[in-house]
Parts: C-alpha cells; sequence; structure tokens
C-alpha cells in the first residue's frame, strides 16, 4: 500500500527569497539614471518634487496604517510607498508647488492603495490615479513646464521658490511648451511635421533633453529586466505597440504625423513602459496577459497624444488597462497542472 506523504502533496510552486523590499530597491536604483538626466537639464525643482513626494507618500503612509492599527515599521520599509512617491514625482513638472504634490499623493495613498486594502490589493495604479486626478483638478498648475532654451538660468533659490511658492506672476522666458503639447498644437493646426520636428521645443537642446532622459530611463529598465525584477512583456509591447502605430501613420501622411522616434523618446514613454505599466499588482499576470495589456496601454498613448485632449495619455492609458486586468487574467490564464 502506497503512503502518500506530507512533501507529495506540495504544490510545484515557484520559491524566491526576494522580498517586496528587495524588488522596491531595485526599481529605486534603476531610476536613479533618469532622476540624474532630468536633473541636468530641468535643475534641482526635480530632486525637490521627489523629497516631497516621498515625504507626503511615507507620512500619510504610516498615518494611515496608525489608524488601521497595523504595525507601522514594516508598511513604510517596504518600500512601496517611496516608489510610489517617486513615480508620481517623475510624472510631474518640475515646477509644480507642493500642495499639488500632496493632493496627488493623498489620493494616490489614501484612495487609490489603502480603500482597497493596501499593498498587493489595488486594482489601479497609485502613482497614475493621483497623477490623473491632479490632471483633472489642477490643469493650470500642471502645464506649467520649464522652458530649456530660456536665456537665464535658474538659481538653486529660484528654483525652490517656485516648488514651495509657486510661480512669479510673470512667468516670461521660464515655462514652455513640452514637445508632445506642442506637437498637438502644431497638429491641430495641420503644420507640417519637419516644422514639429526641427523646430525650437525639440530640436538642438530640447530634443537632446527629452532623447537623453528616455535614453536614461530605457538603460534602467534594461538593468531591471536582466535581473528579473520585470518580465519583457509589458515593455515591449508598449513600445512596440507605440512604434509601430507611429510609424505606419507617419507613412501614411508624413506631412501631419511625426515619426516614431519623436513618440518614443519625448514624454514619458519609456517611464511608463518600464516603470509605471509593470506595477505588479495592477497589471496583468499571465504572460498572455501581459501582451495584451501592454499593447492596449501602447495604443491609447498612440491615440490620446494624436487625436486626444491632452498631450501625453500615459496616465489615462495606464488606468483604463488597469481596469482590464481581470477580463484580460480571466481569459489568458495557463491550464492549471492536473486539470482536464
Amino acid at each position: 500500500m502506497a503512503v502518500t506523504t506530507e512533501k507529495s502533496l506540495t504544490s510545484p510552486h515557484t520559491h524566491t527569497t526576494r522580498t517586496v523590499r528587495d524588488v522596491m530597491l531595485q526599481v529605486m536604483l534603476a531610476l536613479i539614471p533618469g532622476i540624474a538626466v532630468s536633473t541636468w537639464y530641468f535643475g534641482i525643482s526635480i530632486l525637490a518634487n521627489l523629497f516631497l513626494g516621498v515625504l507626503f507618500a511615507v507620512a500619510i503612509e504610516a498615518g494611515l496604517l496608525r489608524l488601521a492599527r497595523s504595525p507601522v515599521l514594516p508598511g513604510i520599509t517596504d518600500g512601496t510607498a517611496i516608489v510610489t512617491g517617486m513615480l508620481f514625482a517623475l510624472a510631474l513638472s518640475p515646477f509644480t508647488v507642493w500642495w499639488v504634490t500632496l493632493t496627488g499623493i493623498a489620493f494616490a495613498i489614501l484612495v487609490a492603495k489603502h480603500l482597497f486594502g493596501g499593498v498587493g490589493n489595488n486594482p489601479f495604479n497609485p502613482a497614475m490615479a493621483g497623477y490623473v486626478f491632479v490632471l483633472l483638478c489642477f490643469p493650470v498648475q500642471m502645464a506649467a513646464w520649464p522652458d530649456l532654451l530660456a536665456s537665464s538660468d535658474l538659481s538653486f533659490a529660484d528654483s525652490l521658490g517656485i516648488v514651495f511658492q509657486g510661480l512669479p506672476a510673470t512667468t516670461d522666458g521660464l515655462t514652455g511648451a513640452t514637445p508632445l503639447t506642442n506637437m498637438q498644437l502644431e497638429l491641430n493646426r495641420m503644420t507640417m511635421v519637419s516644422e514639429i520636428e526641427a523646430g525650437p521645443l525639440y530640436g538642438a537642446l530640447g530634443g537632446m533633453a527629452w532623447q537623453g532622459i528616455a535614453i536614461a530611463y530605457l538603460l534602467g529598465g534594461i538593468w531591471l529586466m536582466i535581473n528579473h525584477i520585470i518580465r519583457w512583456q509589458i515593455p515591449c509591447a508598449v513600445i512596440g505597440t507605440v512604434l509601430l502605430a507611429a510609424i505606419v501613420c507617419h507613412m501614411t501622411d508624413p506631412d501631419i504625423y511625426p515619426s516614431a522616434s519623436y513618440h518614443l523618446f519625448t514624454g514619458g514613454t519609456m517611464l511608463c513602459a518600464f516603470f509605471i505599466a509593470t506595477d505588479p499588482a495592477s497589471s496583468s499576470t499571465t504572460p498572455g496577459g501581459k501582451i495584451i495589456y501592454g499593447i492596449g496601454i501602447g495604443l491609447l498613448i498612440f491615440i490620446i497624444r494624436t487625436w486626444g485632449s491632452y498631450p501625453d495619455g500615459i496616465g489615462f492609458a495606464v488606468l483604463i488597462m488597469n481596469a482590464f486586468v481581470p477580463l484580460i487574467d480571466y481569459y489568458t490564464r495557463p491550464r492549471v497542472l492536473g486539470e482536464t
């Protein structure tokens, strides 16, 4: 008579010693190149926004855990609140005033994360939920971006003054449109695409800055894939879809639609593909579902940029596809071992 031992009944799960804290630490390290290049071009206000985003996220996380009578120290040291604060801050303009950051972080941690049960239970990406919330509530404050071609550079005190006190009444020479904002305005006027890509907002220093930031995030994302922190499906699907859609439209009418490189290396395409869309709690979990999820995000990004009302639709694209994740996972789940 065969004896069934307890060991033989153990499911063939994949075991790992990597903790949530380890994963979040790797994500923070991978963000450093993008943060460094952004600071080089946009100034110290990038670091001020990051500091405020992380500070507000950790403080609100600790307060909510204390109210729920849960252990505070493990909750604020697992790195999830810190990464949420960093990603939210990196999605903002360097000229964002502190109270906008506080409002967005409060919505991200309180509503998008803890209202659904905390770490691992949030169906929507907290950083993008907070970003879209302040984008809808404070469109004027969210539209002010530094002019890279400004004749005078801001001092350290001026940069911090904008973050903590807001922009001065006269912003001439300080603010300007981003390349994606300029693209949308010019496309609405049916301007020749050659004027968009070679214009002062993207050409020369403008193009060098946005391309440098995108490449830095690309390198950080590749490092995450090499270290098996994220899988290749979502980043490749997002980038590949934006690339393919841009190529098709550009080939259809090159005088109207910008090239694929313009879409890939401006805005937050690389930051979204490697750091935002890959959030393990709100993204698809099946191999096939990850590809469908990434394709949906890439397609929505391109559609909103090209024909929508917002210059960059990353936040909306991620949240919309987050809502479809349960349906995607249901129809793409692999066959369970032993299932007939």
